[in-house]
C-alpha cells in the first residue's frame, strides 16, 4: 500500500509502500529502497503482525521417513501385482490419509507395513481389479487375521465402501499363480490358464449351488476347484494318479489342509450328479468321476433336478415302508418279556428290597425310568441327513457341551434318603463275599511271609 503524502528524503519519490515482511512494520521507497520510516514495536497491536513460518523461511517441511518408506512399499506391491497407474496413485493417496490419522500414527512398523498392503487391496477392489486377502497376506508375509483387522479399521476410518469380491471374480487371477504352463511342466501335465480358470469357475458355481461354498474360506475352495479342473480337462491315468501334494509341488504353490476336505465334498456332489447321467452305464466313484465332469457341468441343472427327484422318491418309499412296519407291529399282540439282564438285576437287588424302612418303589423299575429319561434327552433328528444337499453346519453340526450344574455348598446337615442309606448297608450275601475275600487275602499274605 502506498503511503499518501509521504516522499523519500533521498530521491524525492512518492512511491512509498508498507513492508510487513517481518514483525516490525516499515515504509520503504520502491525506487531507491531507502527506509522512509520505521514502526515502533510498542505501537504495533499484539506485539507485531502475524507472520507464518513458511513466509519467513525458504525451507519446506520434509515428510516423515516412515511415510516415505510406506509409500515406497505401496509402489513395490503395485509393481509386483502389475496394476495400472490409477490404482497405484489411489493406493498412495489412501496411505497418506490413513498414515496421518490418529488411529495409525502411533502404531508399530509392522502394522504400518500391513496398512500399505490394505491400501493396495481396497484400491484394487474399488477399481475392479479382483484380488484376495490371502494373496495380499502372502505378499506381506503377515497373518491373514492381522491383515483383516487392519483392513476393516482402515475402511472404517477413511469411510470407504469397498465392494465384496466373489470367488469367481478372482479365479482367473488365482489360477495364474499355478505354474503349469508348457514352460514349467511337461506337455502331458501342462494346461492353459484361461481354460483352467473357466473350468474351475464352473466347478465353484456348482459348489455354491450345493452349499459347499457357504461359510468357507475362498483359497481352499479355489485350490480344490483348480485341482479338479486340471484333472478333468485331460483325465488321463497319469493325472488321475496325481495327489494334491504332488500337484502343488509341480505347480509351485503352498498346499492348504482344508483343500482336501473341499475336494472330497466336491467329488461327492459330482458323484451324486454323475449317477443321474442316463447314457452312463459304468459305476461312478470318486476315483473316476473326473472323466464325467465335462458332461456333468454341461447338464448340471437337469442333473440337479433329476437327483433331487430321485432322492425324494427314495425318501417316500422309505417312509411308506416304515409306516407299514409300524402298523404291522401295532396289530400284533405285545408280550413284555423281561430280559436276562433285567432279571439278574432284580435278583441281585431282591435282598436289598427286603430291608426294613425301604419305600414301596421297586428296583426293577429303574431301567424303565432310565430309558424314559434318555428318550427325553435325545436331540431332534438332523434334518440335513434327509436332504440331498444341505449346508455344512447342518450336515456336520458341532456337538454342544452340556451345561454343568452349579456346585452346591455341602454343610453336612443335608438329609439322607432311605435308598442312599440302603446303598451303604451290606446285604447278607455281600457280607459273606466280603468275609471270604478277606480270608483269601490273609492266606495269601501268610504264604508270602
Amino acid at each position: 500500500m502506498s503511503g499518501s503524502g509521504v516522499s523519500c528524503p533521498g530521491c524525492g519519490s512518492s512511491n512509498i509502500v508498507d513492508d510487513d515482511l517481518y514483525s516490525q512494520a516499515q515504509m520503504v521507497c520502491v525506487d531507491c529502497g531507502s527506509v522512509v520510516s520505521e514502526g515502533v514495536l510498542a505501537h504495533d497491536p499484539n506485539g507485531g503482525s502475524d507472520v507464518s513460518y513458511s513466509w519467513t523461511t525458504a525451507v519446506t517441511r520434509k515428510p516423515c521417513v516412515n511415510l516415505v518408506k510406506g509409500l515406497q512399499r505401496v509402489k513395490a506391491i503395485c509393481r509386483i501385482l502389475r496394476v495400472h497407474k490409477e490404482i497405484e496413485d489411489l493406493s498412495q493417496a489412501y496411505y497418506k490419509q490413513a498414515y496421518q490419522h490418529q488411529s495409525f500414527i502411533k502404531v508399530s512398523l509392522q502394522k504400518k507395513e500391513v496398512l500399505a498392503g490394505c491400501c493396495v487391496l481396497v484400491s484394487c477392489r474399488l477399481l475392479n481389479w479382483p484380488i484376495t486377502m490371502g494373496t495380499m497376506s502372502c505378499l506381506l508375509d503377515a497373518d491373514p487375521m492381522a491383515v483383516g483387522v487392519v483392513y476393516q479399521e482402515m475402511v472404517k476410518v477413511l469411510s470407504i465402501e469397498a465392494p465384496i469380491v466373489n470367488v469367481t471374480d478372482v479365479m482367473e487371477a488365482h489360477s495364474q499363480e499355478y505354474k503349469i504352463s508348457p514352460l514349467h511342466v511337461p506337455e502331458q501335465l501342462a494346461e492353459n490358464s484361461k481354460d483352467l480358470a473357466k473350468r474351475a469357475v464352473a466347478l465353484v458355481e456348482l459348489a455354491a449351488d450345493t452349499w459347499i461354498v457357504t461359510g468357507r474360506k475362498p483359497i481352499p475352495i479355489m485350490m480344490a476347484a483348480i485341482y479338479l479342473a486340471w484333472q478333468s480337462l485331460k483325465p488321463s491315468k497319469q493325472r488321475l494318479k496325481f495327489t494334491l501334494d504332488r500337484f502343488c509341488q509341480i505347480a509351485k504353490v503352498n498346499k492348504h489342509k482344508a483343500a482336501l476336505k473341499r475336494i472330497t465334498e466336491m467329488r461327492e456332489v459330482l458323484c451324486k450328479l454323475g449317477r443321474e447321467i442316463p447314457w452312463l452305464r459304468a459305476e461312478v466313484t470318486p476315483d473316476n468321476v473326473a472323466r464325467q465332469v465335462d458332461d456333468i457341468l454341461k447338464n448340471r441343472y437337469a442333473l440337479l433336478r433329476r437327483a433331487l427327484r430321485t432322492h425324494e422318491d427314495a425318501l417316500q418309499a422309505e417312509d411308506s415302508l416304515t409306516e407299514e412296519a409300524a402298523s404291522s407291529r401295532a396289530s400284533e399282540p405285545v408280550e413284555h418279556t423281561p430280559t436276562a439282564s433285567a432279571v439278574g438285576l432284580c435278583g441281585l437287588n431282591s435282598e436289598r428290597t427286603q430291608q426294613p424302612g425301604d419305600g414301596n418303589e421297586s428296583p426293577c423299575k429303574a431301567p424303565e425310568l432310565q430309558s424314559d429319561s434318555q428318550e427325553t434327552q435325545e436331540s431332534v433328528p438332523n434334518w440335513g441327513k434327509r436332504v440331498l444337499f444341505a449346508p455344512p453346519c447342518v450336515t456336520h453340526p458341532k456337538r454342544r457341551r452340556a451345561g454343568q450344574p452349579g456346585l452346591q455348598d455341602v454343610t453336612g446337615d443335608e438329609e439322607i434318603s432311605d435308598s442312599e442309606i440302603d446303598s451303604y448297608i451290606r446285604t447278607p450275601r455281600e457280607a459273606r463275599e466280603f468275609a471270604l475275600t478277606q480270608k483269601i487275602l490273609s492266606l495269601s499274605e501268610s504264604e508270602k511271609s
